[in-house]
């Protein structure tokens, strides 16, 4: 019994060897034929001291090394830009004070380079597209989820009603969502978030507080003596007792940021009467809080309308800042106002005297009545003259509506 099983072991291993042999045969042949193929491949050659060495072509490398460099640098850059946010939203809610950490001239710079002017003009375009009836509900909905947008005070509600972007963000209001507060002399110009207020000292003015920018700068040279009754002057000290026009009287200040979802009209803060209009073309950098505590004299950069005249107090203005995407300032009794257009160059200015032989006076408005829109969100700036006694209703941080009091004496 063993004899015979040797044997067949014996012819197994006999049948096994040759199927052995051509796996191998195989295997080889495989192989050669891969080297060939790599041998045929268009590869470089450089030398060193000890031996060479074959590289693959550094071509498509080469030009995706600047591009993988700039992603890795940027994000990280937004990355770091996004934790600090993070870190402000945190101390917000801890009610603790956010200190200001300046941008550097490279940064300001940069970030100015960057074609925002000719960007908005594109948002505006496009913002004029008409939407197809079926489109307008989903993207309206969208908008209004992202920025909670309060549609129940619209006047009109149906969001098919509004054909393009641009209605919907200049929607009108109900007569009764604002109701106008008669009790104080001040009161607010539009819906926002109040970011600084108070006196203005030494010329300067605080954006936020701890970041200032000039007064001169943000109002401009002082407008001829025919249009305003003062008179011109050059240091800061006579520029700022040119704008108190009254003995005993103090300059205030008060900053209001509209966010994307706020109403985006803006109306008369007081009774008072418009004598002249100074269109700064500038920047269209964002004006959000986490900007303004960034970059000094945000304001003073960005394209600007400067609206000045007098109040019973004295001196009265109300300038509307432009931002990123809301390059549109529209003052609705000024046809000849046009922003963000090419024509104007940064760093420049125009002026319109509403004083005229036929009109001494200017443009009245009344308090709560209509004055202007932006496109999108943006910045109110207000800067007046008031007695000693006069005194904000306010906090910083705190949101507000049009119409609801700012002060009063």
């Amino acid at each position: 019994m063993a004899a015979s099983v040797g044997q067949g072991c014996l012819r197994l291993l006999r049948g096994v060897a040759p199927w052995r042999s051509r796996r191998h045969h195989c295997e080889d042949i495989a192989l050669s034929h891969f080297l060939q193929s790599l041998r045929k491949l268009p590869l470089r050659t450089f030398s060193t001291n000890s031996r060479k060495v074959h590289t693959a072509p550094a071509r498509t490398l080469s030009l995706l090394r600047p591009l993988l460099f700039l992603v890795a640098t940027g994000g990280g850059y937004a990355g770091y830009r996004q934790y600090e946010k993070y870190q402000e939203r945190e101390w917000e809610k801890l009610g603790l004070e956010i200190p200001p950490k300046l941008a550097g001239h490279w940064e300001v710079a940069l970030y100015k380079s960057v074609p925002t002017r000719l960007l908005s003009r594109a948002w505006g375009r496009l913002n004029q597209v008409e939407l197809p009836h079926w489109l307008r509900r989903p993207v309206y909905s969208l908008y209004i989820w992202t920025f909670g947008v309060n549609m129940k005070e619209a006047a009109v509600e149906d969001l098919h009603h509004y054909r393009n972007l641009s209605e919907f963000f200049r929607r009108k209001l109900k007569p009764q969502a604002r109701p106008v507060c008669g009790l104080h002399s001040v009161i607010s110009p539009s819906d926002g978030k109040i970011l600084n207020f108070g006196q203005v000292k030494n010329c300067e003015v605080e954006q936020v507080k701890g970041v200032t920018y000039s007064l001169e700068s943000f109002l401009g040279p002082r407008i001829p003596t025919e249009d305003l009754p003062f008179s011109p002057a050059t240091s800061c000290g006579s520029f700022r007792s040119q704008l108190v026009t009254r003995e005993g009287n103090e300059l205030y200040h008060c900053v209001i940021y509209l966010a994307p979802g706020d109403y985006h009209c803006f109306h008369s803060p007081t009774d008072w009467t418009v004598s002249h209009r100074r269109h700064f073309p500038g920047s269209l950098m964002s004006v959000n809080p986490g900007m303004a505590r960034w970059i000094k004299e945000l304001f003073c950069h960005n394209e600007r309308v400067v609206l000045t005249g007098d109040w019973k107090h004295g001196f009265f203005s109300l300038t509307a800042v432009g931002a990123t995407n809301v390059g549109s300032i529209r003052i609705y009794f000024d046809q000849d106002l046009h922003t963000n257009s090419p024509r104007y160059s940064k760093g420049s200015y125009n002026d319109f005297s509403f004083v005229t032989h036929t009109n001494k006076e200017g443009i009245p408005m009344r308090k709560g009545e209509h004055l202007g829109e932006f496109n999108l969100g943006s910045t109110i700036v207000l800067i007046f003259e008031a007695p000693k006694d006069f005194n904000f209703k306010l906090k910083a941080g705190q949101k507000i509506r049009f119409g609801e009091a700012l002060g009063s004496l």
